[in-house]
């Protein structure tokens, strides 16, 4: 059995497969896709870790998949889609297909032929209906400290008015589910950095303090850092000892900081 609040180094299948059934609230990661980055040339059995996946998430507990697509002889892989239908194959829930809008593009493949891609799926896939959801509120409401009114059209063509007609809008909404967040700079020899503010929102949104946060592609240790910085409990593996060396030394320097010493901004709704 692993222990909690640690780095391993290995095959996260195999280590994966040490830890008890039901065990883990949330998973955040982002696997090594379609050889779009070098990752110390390790090659991933995608259907036997989806498997472990289901099989240590607790009833209710959640998994943040992000995950892109190569272009490959002028056609996307389809990696993605087919990752997702295998995981509800397996009996995960599909609770929604979020975007990670990076606002950038990171020169990987050709603009002769095609727009920029600059956005990554977010897969949330729950086992069963997810018992945590902390919503974010930050997205501007444009009516706010307006009344609510309209009405409903109802499957037989009639209408009738809204349930809650009269509530006066807040000032601030429940975020939708296209985030856009700048990848941030940093200083990790790493081919693909997670954005803090990412994995943050994934961690506050679908946990509690005190839970189990895991990272089985671990790489420079972002899911791990915010996990802690959050109070929650994490496991952090990667295959390379490199990135876990990395991962551990930004674990050092967490102590007791609060989270706006690590990050500002990076959000708009």
């Amino acid at each position: 059995m692993l222990e909690l609040n640690r780095i391993y180094q290995g095959d996260c299948l195999d280590l994966m497969r040490e830890m008890p059934d039901k065990s883990v609230d949330l998973t955040v990661t982002s696997p090594p896709y379609d050889n779009l980055r070098e990752y110390k040339g390790y090659a991933f059995d995608f259907e036997g870790i989806a498997k472990e996946l289901f099989r240590i998430t607790k009833d209710g507990g959640v998994v943040v998949w992000v995950v892109g697509d190569a272009t490959i002889n002028g056609s996307e892989s389809g990696t993605s889609f087919k990752q997702a239908l295998y995981f509800k194959e397996i009996g995960f829930n599909l609770h929604d297909t979020m975007i990670w809008n990076k606002d950038g593009f990171t020169a990987t493949g050709t603009l002769k032929y095609r727009y920029a891609s600059v956005f990554e799926y977010m897969f949330i896939l729950s086992k069963g209906y997810p018992k945590t959801f902390n919503p974010i509120c930050d997205r501007k409401n444009k009516h706010a400290g307006t009344s609510l009114h309209g009405s409903i059209r109802q499957p037989d063509g009639t209408t009738k008015p809204v349930s809650n007609a009269g509530k006066i809008y807040r000032e601030f909404g429940v975020r939708f589910n296209i985030w856009r967040i700048f990848p941030q700079k940093h200083e990790v020899e790493h081919p693909a950095v997670f954005p803090e503010k990412l994995a943050n929102d994934h961690i506050l949104s679908w946990s509690n303090e005190g839970d189990i946060v895991l990272d089985p592609f671990n790489g420079s240790g972002t899911t791990c850092k915010m996990a802690k910085i959050n109070q929650r409990n994490f496991i952090g593996i990667d295959i390379s000892q490199e990135y876990c060396d990395i991962a551990e030394k930004r674990l050092e320097k967490v102590n007791n900081h609060k989270i706006t010493d690590f990050f500002s901004g990076g959000v708009e709704a």
